[in-house]
């Protein structure tokens, strides 16, 4: 009875003492976790013993790294958007502050008697650069439409070449201008998928007129499977980020005097992504190569 006495009371001590290393794990688990710096990449620690408070701890410092993921990304999209909105700033004041002085000459020269030909020729200018501050507001405005998250596509079946065929149509007089003739090699001409016509459209209108825009030599539009590439010779490819040429207002001209925003591509690579496509791009030696991977056609 004695030994049985003690045994029990062994065991109460046990229970008691195991009570009171793991109250203390716990107190000091909340202690770390409120005094914890919120930037601090500090990590929990367990003292007491059992499978149990490892994996309590494991499970917490997955989501305190989850959370510093989430500032740390969040950090990065702030400084993405201010980087934006100063290119955006001043692609929107260069031709505005061009028209003002243009249109600024054109009154000087209305002072002066037989300056008809310089009035026009200023006024002429003036309304150019008022055409790139709508071209690159109209931009803008195709970007916020295509990166709404309610954005509503018609997605029916179309015949991807045709609708290509009209859009190298509607090119035509710069092909010509620069004495190009576009390559257009499909292996599947009856290619199908489903899409909203004008979307896709607009994909196709970006990424011709890209090649027009900067390209070096004429346009090859290429289709194998259910991936239509776009390819054409760049000046130079060493200032070309491939990486980032779907990025909105990245353009390869650092001193940003090309024309454009340099959203025509993250607009396409938004429509797609929309429609369940995807684009890509890559440099083949001097060729830079955009692949547009096209959804299937279920309906």
């Amino acid at each position: 009875m004695t030994v049985v006495l003690a045994g029990l009371a062994c065991g109460v001590a046990g229970v008691a003492l195991a009570a009171l290393v793991y109250e203390r794990q716990l107190r000091r688990l909340a202690r770390s976790l409120r005094e914890r710096d919120a930037h601090s990449n500090t990590r929990l620690t367990v003292e007491a013993p059992g499978r149990g408070f490892a994996e309590l701890a494991a499970a917490v410092n997955g989501q305190l790294d989850a959370a510093r993921e989430e500032r740390v990304e969040a950090l990065r999209r702030q400084r993405e958007f201010q980087r934006d909105l100063a290119s955006l700033s001043h692609d929107v004041r260069t031709p505005l502050m061009g028209a003002k002085g243009y249109v600024r000459l054109a009154q000087d020269g209305r002072e002066r008697p037989g300056d008809e030909e310089a009035v026009a020729r200023h006024l002429a200018a003036a309304e150019a650069r008022l055409d790139d501050m709508q071209a690159l507001l109209d931009q803008l405005f195709a970007y916020a439409q295509a990166s709404d998250p309610d954005l509503a596509l018609d997605l029916r079946p179309v015949r991807v070449l045709p609708l290509l065929a009209d859009v190298l149509v509607g090119h035509y007089p710069a092909f010509d201008e620069r004495g190009w003739e576009p390559q257009v090699d499909f292996e599947d001409e009856a290619l199908a998928t489903d899409a909203d016509p004008e979307a896709l459209a607009r994909i196709f209108e970006n990424l011709v007129g890209n090649a027009l825009r900067h390209g070096a030599s004429t346009l090859a539009v290429r289709q194998r499977g259910r991936v239509v590439t776009f390819a054409n010779e760049v000046a130079d490819p060493s200032a070309l980020d491939v990486t980032r040429l779907f990025e909105r207002f990245y353009r390869a001209d650092a001193s940003r005097s090309a024309s454009g925003a340099g959203l025509g591509l993250a607009v396409s690579a938004s429509l797609a992504e929309a429609m369940g496509m995807r684009l890509s791009a890559r440099l083949e030696g001097r060729m830079l190569c955009i692949d547009l991977e096209i959804s299937e056609c279920f309906t």
